[in-house]
């Protein structure tokens, strides 16, 4: 099909620009012909338009047309000549470029329809010349909004438009309100209006991804086969992506590690190895409005995890021995999601498995649903919640939020005599006031980005 478009305006400016060059997109993108007949400057041309358009212009700021692209709205973003401002020998100056362009279009396109934007001069000139040169061309007009406010505010043309719009074969109002106020301005039928609305270009207004974070060592004990396959198993809203980001170096073989690379290269969503980060390149990462994970069948006291709700992130933890309690009496009411650990069936009660065990463990968890599936439904689910308020720890201290400091045991949080010695005497536990005893919070080898 060709469609040709029409607006007296720039295509590529205003609201009702944008709109009649994203329906060209559509238009294109849906295997048609399309043209344009659109005012312009001297010299312009669009870039909002497929490649593929044919474009009609009316150049403005000519010897044909001295002065400025007519705007439909009294203050254009733009230099602009307003329709209140016309006087007779200017209005007999746009009609008969229009009319040339317009024709000029009907007989070297030869649209099989027409669509035109505004309910006002340039389109009772498009209807007033389909019907001369091609009646059997059906025209549908597109009101904005602004044309009603120039009928409202003076009588430019006003017999040529009220019976131009009434011969039009469909007119399109935004919505139903709009589609009364068309009946009683121009006397248009009701019955050939249709309300359609506003759309918008998808591909540029969609949701961010959902950025995971993980920090540590880049190995099979520390679950990221398993995180790995638990995002491409997993289920987003729609429109929206993902993407995982990895912070940390080789933990163990340089085979196991290219593994660990080989499968991220297959994963349905974009996973990006950051190779061993500085500290504040690391806050950098946890600032950037997402959740941190931490899938590990294997930890101590992930000073990692803390850190990342300092800065704001939502934390999704494997709910292993002891990490909980602390984390509950020490940041009480921060914003962690716990996943239960793969179990050892044997005992039936979660507990750290040998290494062969757990590949098999998390391999049948993760197709049924189990503990590393869950971190992407539970980060799903709990992600909205990182815009609310971090109480502080333990009711003590500063806030675990975006920007703020978390007090630990050692620097400058108050703690019991008794608890701090609890917490010296857990085994794996960091030194109160240090740092953990390994690196693996950071990655033990730097790492090329991929």
């Amino acid at each position: 099909m060709r469609v040709l478009n029409v607006t007296a305006q720039k295509p590529d400016s205003t609201g009702s620009g944008v709109y009649l060059a994203q329906m060209v997109r559509c238009q294109d993108a849906s295997g048609n012909q399309t043209a344009v007949v659109c005012g312009l400057a001297r010299g312009e041309r669009p870039a909002s338009l497929p490649d593929a358009t044919r474009l009609f212009p009316v150049e403005f700021d000519t010897d044909e047309l001295p002065f400025h692209v007519c705007g439909m709205s009294n203050t254009m973003p733009y230099p602009s000549t307003r329709y209140v401002d016309l006087t007779p020998e200017m209005t007999r100056r746009f009609e008969g470029a229009f009319v040339d362009r317009i024709d000029e279009a009907l007989r070297a396109f030869r649209p099989d329809v027409v669509v035109c934007h505004h309910l006002y001069l340039a389109s009772a000139l498009v209807i007033r010349e389909v019907g001369r040169l091609c009646p059997q061309v059906p025209v549908g007009v597109v009101c904005h909004s602004t044309d009603l406010r120039q009928m409202a505010q003076h009588d430019l043309e006003r017999e040529l438009i009220v019976g131009a719009m009434r011969r039009a074969d469909v007119v399109f109002a935004l919505h139903d309100e709009q589609a009364a106020q068309i009946v009683g301005t121009y006397g248009v039928d009701g019955a050939r209006i249709v309300t359609l609305g506003c759309g918008y270009d998808a591909r540029t207004f969609a949701p961010a991804p959902l950025r995971l974070v993980y920090a540590g060592k880049i190995w099979e004990k520390k679950g990221i086969p398993s995180l790995l396959n638990a995002i491409d198993q997993g289920s987003l809203p729609a429109g929206r992506g993902l993407e995982l980001r990895l912070a940390g170096g080789n933990g163990g073989s340089e085979d196991g590690y290219r593994a660990i690379v080989e499968r991220a290269g297959r994963c349905a969503h974009p996973v990006t190895f950051l190779g061993k980060l500085t500290q504040p390149e690391l806050a950098r990462e946890y600032r950037a409005d997402g959740a941190f994970v931490l899938p590990s069948f294997f930890e101590g006291l992930p000073l990692v995890a803390i850190e990342a709700l300092a800065c704001g992130c939502v934390d999704v933890l494997t709910d292993l021995p002891g990490i909980r309690p602390w984390m509950e009496r020490n940041a009480r009411d921060a914003q962690v999601e716990w996943v239960e650990p793969p179990r050892d069936g044997r005992r039936g009660r979660a507990r750290p498995l040998p290494a062969a065990r757990v590949r098999a463990q998390a391999g049948a968890r993760d197709r049924g649903g189990g503990a590393s599936k869950g971190l992407l439904r539970r980060e799903r689910a709990h992600l909205g919640a990182r815009d609310r308020p971090r109480p502080g720890l333990a009711g003590r201290g500063p806030s675990v939020g975006r920007g703020r400091g978390v007090r630990l045991p050692g620097a400058g949080a108050r703690l019991d005599p008794q608890r701090r010695a609890d917490l010296a005497e857990r085994p794996g536990a960091p030194a109160l006031g240090g740092a953990p005893d390994d690196d693996e919070a950071r990655g033990a080898h730097q790492r090329p980005r991929a």
